[in-house]
């Protein structure tokens, strides 16, 4: 007999972003949750501009999170650096689409 094989699926986001207010300088988490096989890698993108996080920067107040959701350790108001008040989307990719 043969093994039943797991078809590889496109991504879905099945847990999306809510509208969060936040103090200044306090911590926030974005949820993000996406399906698909192969599991999907999620970006993050503000207003258009995709958010870097301490992936590409170890200094960043953001994390991504292993399940897809974004962390900030605490949220920047500013006029230092960019502010992170925005329209933030989650966008899931594997090799079948996003």
């Amino acid at each position: 007999g043969s093994l039943p094989q797991l078809e590889d699926t496109a991504p879905r986001i099945v847990e999306h972003p809510t509208d969060l207010l936040v103090s200044k300088g306090e911590p926030a988490t974005l949820s993000c949750k996406a399906e698909g096989r192969p599991s999907p890698a999620v970006e993050w993108y503000k207003d258009g501009e995709r958010v870097e996080t301490d992936r590409e920067d170890p200094r960043s107040h953001r994390t991504l999170l292993p399940g897809g959701s974004l962390f900030f350790l605490r949220i920047l108001h500013g006029r230092r650096g960019k502010p992170d008040e925005g329209v933030y989307v989650c966008v899931a990719r594997n090799y079948l689409g996003e």
